[in-house]
């Protein structure tokens, strides 16, 4: 077996920065949460590694990171099975093809971005057979949705009429867990009115199927503005990790 590295803060130069980025990240959502009064219950982080090496979600473990956000499979499902020791939970975050359902049932704990009936057929059967399998628990899926004008042709995304028809197609399976909401806030505009729009969506969804009750909203750029409308789940990249490493 081969000897892993010390990846205790101020073991290397790359533990020292992610410790040093995590550690004012974390500051951000305390003050963030503390000023929305929500000090007692602020937002799970989920950690967006996309582009960085397995190395850095061995370092991030080390530091107290249990979330993983990925968003394409092909990485993740090689980084989930490179990092099959550690006790993560892993996030999709990006969107998913139907084609990919299966892969992403074999590691994914949650969805994020199911915005479509034939993703949630596609997920519900691709589930049903790894919990057959391998005995996993269900997948939690937040629905996606588009808080633009543009039928979500930008940053994906069902439109809000939508949420109720995948909502119900969600909660009548048997193998996916409606978890709640995720969005994007739009490109070039403040993100408060998108993220107050998404509480509203939240709360209608809420009001019908009580245990789903999850936000997933706000990045490194807008995090603040996401907590103040009530997001329970933050996905959180460039902030910590920095600019994506080069290629080469």
């Amino acid at each position: 077996m081969t000897e892993q590295p010390d990846n205790t803060p101020g073991s290397d130069p790359r533990s020292t920065e992610l410790a040093e980025r995590l550690a004012k990240v974390r500051k951000r959502i305390a003050v963030a949460a503390e000023s929305a009064g929500r000090g007692d219950h602020p937002p799970s982080l989920i950690v967006v590694t996309k582009f960085h090496p397995a190395e850095d979600i061995r370092r991030l473990v080390v530091l107290g990171i249990t979330d993983v956000g990925e968003n394409r499979d092909q990485e993740a499902a090689a980084k989930a099975l490179e990092l099959a020791d550690l006790n993560l939970t892993w996030h999709f975050v990006g969107q998913l093809q139907t084609k990919k359902a299966k892969s992403v049932a074999r590691y994914a704990a949650a969805v994020h971005s199911v915005d479509r009936p034939q993703l949630v057929d596609a997920l519900a059967k691709s589930v049903r057979n790894e919990m057959e399998a391998s005995g996993r628990s269900r997948l939690d899926c937040f629905i996606q949705v588009s808080l633009e004008d543009d039928g979500g042709t930008h940053r994906g995304g069902a439109a809000p009429g939508d949420v109720p028809i995948l909502a119900e197609q969600i909660t009548g399976t048997d193998s996916l867990n409606l978890a709640g909401v995720m969005a994007v806030a739009p490109l070039g505009a403040p993100p408060e009115p998108a993220f107050e729009k998404l509480a509203g969506v939240s709360a209608r969804l809420a009001a019908a199927y009580p245990g789903a009750t999850g936000i997933s909203a706000g990045m490194s750029q807008d995090l603040e503005a996401a907590i103040r409308f009530g997001a329970t789940h933050l996905r959180i990249g460039s902030d910590i990790l920095g600019s994506r490493p080069a290629v080469g």
